[in-house]
């Protein structure tokens, strides 16, 4: 199978063609949705290392569960509070405390259903 990814990071275009094989009987549609999970994954990984340095961590016991929800939780606020930019949203409250404590304290906006 042939995936072709395109679109722009850091200002400049990229296209990307990613090649998959495997020994499953499936639909092409069921494959490219196992892909896309992948990759959603990867993407949501490679946010928490590059941003957070998350695998230069060494926690153990409990503490390794611990640090994740607390990263998982600030990513997820710094979404909420409109930021598209993880990077950007952390040098926007890294040292200002009130910001800091008014995101965690917003109170989400109700979905339409």
């Amino acid at each position: 199978m042939e995936v072709i990814a395109t679109g722009t990071r850091d200002g400049q275009t990229f296209r990307q063609i990613h090649f998959f094989l495997t020994s499953l009987r499936t639909t092409a549609e069921a494959l490219l949705q196992l892909v896309r999970d992948r990759w959603s994954i990867e993407g949501w990984h490679w946010i928490r290392d590059t941003q957070l340095n998350e695998d230069a961590h060494r926690y153990r016991g409990n503490g390794a569960g611990a640090m994740a929800t607390l990263r998982t939780a600030a990513l997820n606020l710094l979404r909420l509070a409109g930021f598209q930019s993880i990077r950007a949203g952390m040098q926007a409250v890294t040292h200002d405390i009130t910001a800091l404590l008014t995101m965690a304290t917003r109170k989400p906006e109700p979905t339409s259903s």
